[in-house]
Parts: structure tokens; sequence; C-alpha cells
């Protein structure tokens, strides 16, 4: 399945998405402006110099730490994950933490991200008294083992 997406470069430095092999779920971001050291402990908003149109209501982008950089250097989202809802037109922006013991210089075109596209259930809220009634009932926080 294929999602036409348009991108719009806002950076003269920015770098098209790339998706690194034929079975990659998500395409690789790159840094884009001035270089940025993240200290140890620190948090960093990296820009990457794009923004997209992707049209659909029915997906979202979502942006994923990059299992290298998290491993080895101990660079990953500060948030976790990243949402990119289908009617935001602003720079995409990674938000990063380093949790090594390093600093990490992030330069221009470096891959600090991953991004991929899926679709989104918009959940009808409706308000009850009651819930049925499981086998797990309210059991939660390592309840099935840890």
């Amino acid at each position: 399945m294929n999602l036409q997406v348009k991108l719009k470069k806002l950076r003269p430095d920015a770098r098209m998405p790339v998706y690194q092999t034929d079975g990659a779920a998500c395409c690789d971001l790159t840094a884009a402006g001035d270089p940025v050291t993240v200290e140890p402990g620190a948090r960093a908003l990296i820009p990457t110099g794009l923004a997209m149109d992707f049209g659909n209501r029915d997906y979202a982008a979502l942006i994923f730490a990059r299992s290298g950089l998290a491993s080895k250097k101990g660079l990953t989202l500060s948030n976790g994950v990243g949402v990119i809802d289908a009617d935001y037109r602003g720079e995409i922006k990674v938000a990063v933490v380093n949790l090594g013991k390093e600093p990490v210089e992030i330069l221009p075109g470096d891959r600090i991200a991953q991004m991929g596209f899926f679709p989104v259930a918009r959940a009808l809220f409706e308000e009850v008294s009651e819930l049925d009634e499981t086998e797990r009932g309210d059991g939660g926080f390592g309840h099935t083992g840890v």
C-alpha cells in the first residue's frame, strides 16, 4: 500500500526521507540547520527542514528513535513516540534526549529518527455507568507477570 505524501523543503539543507531497504517499514529523517551538541542528560529539538501534507485523515505519521543511535550513543526520543497529525503543516522537528555518558553531536544530514505512516481509528466515546466484566478485570502493571 502506498500513501502520496507532499513534502516542502523549508531549509536549503533539508533532505527527503529515505527508506533504507525495500522491506523497511519506516523512512529515515535527517537533521537540518546548525549543528547541535546534546550533552548527557540534556534534551534538544532537532529540525528536519521539512513540512508535509499527506492529506488523508485516516493516517498519522509516527516518529520513532533509530535503534542504532539509541543503543550505541544513548540518543533517543524525549517524548517516546512523536505523532504528526494529518492536518499539521509546520516543520517536522525531532525531540531527543541524550541518555548516554558522552555528548552527541548532530550534524546537518545525520539520520536522527525514523518515520512511518499508520492507519488511525477515531473513537466514538460513550459514557456508561458499568463496564463488561473480563477475566483480567482491573489487574495491571505486572498483573500477568514481569
